[in-house]
């Protein structure tokens, strides 16, 4: 089986989810949860991990991990093997008990850090589990809003930092940050944060690739790098529609931003930015644009076309 690429270094942030083997729970009773999270600090303890984010579904975990000591590998494997073994033990259960290897996507924590956060807290409620992420126990939103107190080992200062410099009026923005990105997260934006495998902007992209990557061959153990590709950049995509399309077309506007939300892994606020648009606003325009390509042949072959040629296929 191809192993997935790991890209390790200093001061790398991480979204990493890991996921029962066959799907099964991972996670049967409070007491399990409260030695996975022991493992979690003591993994802060001896590796240094920063966690910024967690939370614990019935059948994967998911975190925001920061490695000042760039040992990504040597974290994970203490920390699901040390769980696996305790687990196996107490279920008095023999074999694997995650499904493979860990899954670690390498964020730019300045363009995603808020985002992948309300993600991963925001999966209990996309679960169906509750109506409210500050209900859910057992991930660490209760700490960023100030229903719990922060255990050493969480780091929630880096994120909070950007909702306010006072603790009171940070907790404040960031719960009413989660209510708006519970509105607006739609399946493709949640998909693309689990299917990616970096999450930032082309200068980022391409530091990684000149850094990290530069001389490796896309051999059948690495084949995710035939998908760590330049993402064109939003004025490149906003050239092309226009190029096809025209300036002055009812649709080029709001077909680059339905292109751009669609296809590349540019924040909601990066694109609103570009486009002069609030991030509900950016949503509403693809949800409209979705509309019109479900009865408008001629345009769907357009846009489908347009995307070929800024995203070809590997």
């Amino acid at each position: 089986m191809a192993r997935q690429l790991r890209i390790e270094y200093p001061g790398a942030f991480y979204h990493i989810i890991s996921r029962g083997n066959q799907k099964q729970a991972i996670f049967l009773q409070d007491q399990d949860r409260r030695h996975f999270l022991a493992y979690l600090a003591e993994a802060n303890k001896k590796f240094g991990a920063v966690i910024h984010t967690y939370c614990l579904m019935e059948n994967h975990y998911h975190l925001m991990l920061e490695t000042p000591q760039g040992n990504l590998s040597k974290i994970m494997h203490f920390i699901n093997t040390s769980y696996a073994i305790y687990f196996n033990k107490r279920q008095a259960r023999v074999g694997h008990l995650f499904q493979g290897r860990f899954k670690a996507i390498l964020i730019d924590a300045d363009v995603y850090a808020k985002e992948l956060s309300s993600y991963i807290h925001l999966n209990p409620l996309r679960a169906g589990i509750v109506d409210d992420p500050g209900r859910f126990p057992w991930s660490s939103c209760r700490e960023f809003i100030g229903l719990r107190e922060i255990p050493p080992w969480l780091n929630t200062s880096f994120i909070s930092a950007y909702f306010g410099r006072e603790i009171n009026a940070a907790q404040k923005g960031y719960r009413n940050y989660l209510s708006s990105a519970a509105g607006r997260e739609d399946a493709g934006q949640i998909k693309k944060m689990e299917l990616s495998l970096i999450l930032g902007g082309e200068e980022f992209i391409d530091h990684i690739k000149r850094t990290f990557l530069n001389g490796k061959q896309e051999d059948r153990e690495l084949p995710l790098l035939r998908k760590l590709k330049k993402t064109p950049s939003l004025a490149t995509i906003r050239g092309e529609v226009e190029k096809v399309l025209g300036c002055n077309s009812k649709y080029s506007r709001n077909a680059a931003i339905f292109i751009s939300h669609q296809n590349a892994d540019y924040p909601l606020k990066q694109i609103g930015d570009f486009f002069g648009l609030s991030e509900s606003g950016i949503v509403q325009v693809c949800r409209r644009m979705k509309d019109v390509l479900s009865w408008n042949e001629p345009l769907q072959r357009t846009v489908a076309e347009i995307e070929s040629a800024l995203f070809p296929n590997p």
